[in-house]
């Protein structure tokens, strides 16, 4: 027989720091940020605070840098105003997203432009910049120095022609503005002009063997292989100075003599932002910042998306070791990119789920959005993030297996026991199994969360409630109470400790689930709270007698219709920007009248059709003209198929000279035009609403 002691082990505690990557405040939060960063980043951090650590969550907006200005001048405002918009917006949506920062900062704070200051102007004292005047790109007619986003041209890597002066979005490479090849202002269009500037560069040419052992040897075997490998590639491919000034009038000024008209590189000060916001909390808890920055035995985690990879695992490693003080990063879990229905996310093209639409269009609903971006997390590759498996994770995981475990539970121990805690009897060897299975998964989550896979973790969690449904499908107990009540008491005992064990163990990924079931399951009212190692040490979570709630359901079925709702707005959104980016074909050059009354046309009936073979576009058809019956081939084949045009009249340019397509003679070319939405349409008498121009096809 299981034996559950009553006494409760201290827990080691450790000190970690926590960082999740500094969000733009151009624009609200999306899916791809929280499968990337937001998400794993507080599971952790809650899971950490669970098993008894000192931790400081950090994050903040970041305020600054090129994407801020090009967005107050396309709408006529001020950085400022930009800012202080999507600032309130983004830590609300956190908040409301159940994010547990211990606080949520801003780059614009006055603490943060002492602490980027004071630590600029430390490496200044220290000789730790080089001090270079060099040409860069100029765009005369907006009188401005083409920094970062201002100018956009083909990466040197990739060939992307849409890179920006500082990173390639599309092969993740950073880069400097007048690496691009063919560069263009994004301000004016124009082709920009070289001129000489004064900036500080930090050499890290100078640290490159640091970085090699640092990285390359000390962290070969603990790094993800997608962070490490790109860090490698990096390294190898030899690390030069980078410039950690800009000319531009939005950001932290340079503080230093000769530094007037420039502020601080925006990925020199964003992560300096950790240390700010660190110092903010601090002050306000009654707390000593220093030590989770600079004492050896606090484990510094940076949480990331894979295009930050370069700037927190050499650039800002390569700062904290030149500044002398700091303690450097332990492990930088970042993840891959996310897509959505197939597509690359793109705030641009509006082709995003927003979390503050989200949480309007689905309420109460956090968990279910945490649970399906963690099942599908980006953490290795690219994933994509559909609303039919968001739909079927609800429903088919949530609902189906953990709430309902939960629902039959709670709704038998009420109809049973009046919600009382029964006596256990003798354990069956059944019992002793699941009990040690309880025991036992504190473990195995920490397995995996220990080495950043919460995919893995959020599954081992499911497979808790998974026990519980087997356990009790196994032993019936709504059988048994009829025959056997001593026997139902003892299941239903072993099946109320796996309740309060999920209880315990989904609060880093379903934290409101796991607040609600707890509040099922009457948690304050015992004794003493229970926590993450109750799990594992053979304690009874529920005690004999203890009166739990009345039973509520943890999670709702999603329906169709709501599904097809977001489907719809994408697709909205999809033809929005098609309609916002459609190329109108210039008017071709002027042609006499004379040119026009050449042209036969006749409106003929298509009576026969069939697919070219081994050719996409095109169909074979045969046309009576009037005159005549005669083969056309016209390339429509994607827009219609071949059964649906047979009987269709259309206008035919019969005086065309016969052209061989693929072997086949065609004698003429059927007129066709575009409606408004681009749909194609045949040209014949009784066409109407085609306003695009003609096509002859």
């Amino acid at each position: 027989m299981c034996t559950f002691t009553a006494s409760k082990e201290k827990m080691m505690s450790k000190r970690y720091t926590i960082t999740a990557a500094l969000p733009y405040t151009n624009g609200p939060i999306h899916i791809g940020h929280l499968a990337g960063v937001y998400v794993p980043a507080d599971i952790y951090a809650r899971y950490k605070r669970l098993t008894g650590n000192d931790v400081a969550f950090i994050c903040g907006s970041d305020e600054h840098g090129v994407p801020i200005t090009i967005k107050a001048k396309k709408e006529g405002v001020t950085p400022q105003q930009i800012v202080d918009r999507y600032h309130k917006i983004i830590k609300d949506s956190f908040e409301d997203f159940g994010i547990t920062f211990d606080n949520y900062s801003r780059t614009s704070a006055k603490i943060h432009h002492d602490t980027a200051s004071e630590f600029f102007k430390t490496l200044y004292d220290k000789n730790e910049f080089v001090e270079e005047v060099s040409e860069q790109l100029y765009d005369a007619e907006a009188n401005q120095f083409l920094a970062d986003r201002f100018v956009i041209g083909t990466c040197p890597k990739c060939g992307n022609e849409e890179s920006y002066g500082d990173q390639c979005e599309k092969c993740g490479t950073s880069h400097n503005a007048t690496d691009l090849i063919n560069p263009k202002s994004a301000i004016t269009g124009n082709v920009p002009t070289l001129k000489e500037t004064k900036h500080w560069f930090l050499p890290l040419n100078k640290h490159e063997q640091f970085l090699k052992d640092w990285i390359l040897e000390g962290h070969k075997k603990d790094w993800k292989p997608n962070v490490y490998g790109q860090v490698k590639s990096w390294i190898d491919d030899g690390l030069r100075p980078r410039a950690v000034t800009r000319d531009l009038d939005w950001g932290i000024p340079v503080p230093v003599p000769g530094g007037e008209g420039k502020v601080l590189y925006v990925w020199f000060d964003a992560p300096i932002g950790y240390i700010s916001a660190t110092k903010e909390w601090a002050a306000r808890e009654g707390k000593d910042w220093e030590p989770y920055w600079k004492d050896e035995d606090t484990k510094l985690v940076h949480f990331i998306g894979k295009d930050n990879i370069v700037f927190h695992c050499i650039i800002f490693p390569a700062m904290l070791k030149a500044e002398g003080s700091y303690i450097l990063p332990d492990n930088v879990p970042a993840n891959e990119f996310l897509n959505l229905e197939g597509n690359k996310l793109s705030t641009s093209k509006n082709w995003a789920v927003w979390l503050p639409e989200y949480l309007q269009d689905f309420p109460n609903k956090q968990d279910v959005l945490r649970y399906a971006l963690t099942a599908n997390a980006p953490e290795t590759k690219d994933n994509d993030f559909t609303w039919k498996d968001f739909q079927a994770r609800n429903n088919n995981e949530l609902v189906a297996i953990f709430g309902n475990f939960i629902n039959r539970v709670v709704v038998l121990t009420n109809k049973y026991y009046n919600g009382i805690v029964p006596k256990p009897g003798e354990y069956s060897s059944v019992d002793e199994e699941t009990l040690a299975a309880i025991n036992a998964y504190p473990s195995v989550i920490e397995s995996s969360l220990e080495r950043y896979r919460f995919r893995e973790a959020s599954q081992e969690l499911m497979n808790l409630a998974r026990l519980g449904n087997k356990y009790l499908a196994d032993e019936e107990p709504w059988k048994l109470v009829k025959t056997d009540e001593e026997r139902t008491k003892t299941i239903m005992f072993v099946a109320l400790q796996i309740a309060s064990a999920l209880a315990i163990l989904s609060e880093p990924f379903l934290p409101f689930t796991s607040a609600k079931l707890k509040s099922i399951l009457a948690f304050n009212n015992l004794a003493e709270a229970q926590n993450w190692t109750d799990v594992s040490s053979n304690e009874i979570l529920l005690p004999i007698d203890h009166q739990i709630g009345k039973g509520e359901l943890l999670f709702s079925k999603i329906e169709d219709k709501e599904i097809q709702a977001q489907l719809d707005k994408l697709e909205a959104s999809k033809k929005a920007n098609e309609a916002a980016n459609k190329v109108v074909e210039p008017q071709k050059d002027t042609i006499t009248y004379d040119d026009f009354t050449k042209l036969d046309m006749r409106v003929g009936t298509i009576l026969e059709a069939e697919k070219m073979p081994k050719a996409k576009k095109l169909l074979v058809l045969k046309v009576d003209t009037g005159i005549d019956v005669r083969t056309i081939v016209s390339g429509i084949a994607e827009s219609f198929t071949a059964e649906e045009v047979v009987g269709k009249k259309v206008t035919v340019l019969v005086n065309l000279a016969p052209r061989k397509l693929r072997g086949v003679e065609s004698e003429g070319m059927i007129l066709m035009t575009e409606t408004p939405e681009g749909k194609l349409v045949f040209v014949n008498p009784d066409q109407a609403g085609a306003t695009n121009g003609l096509t002859i096809s």
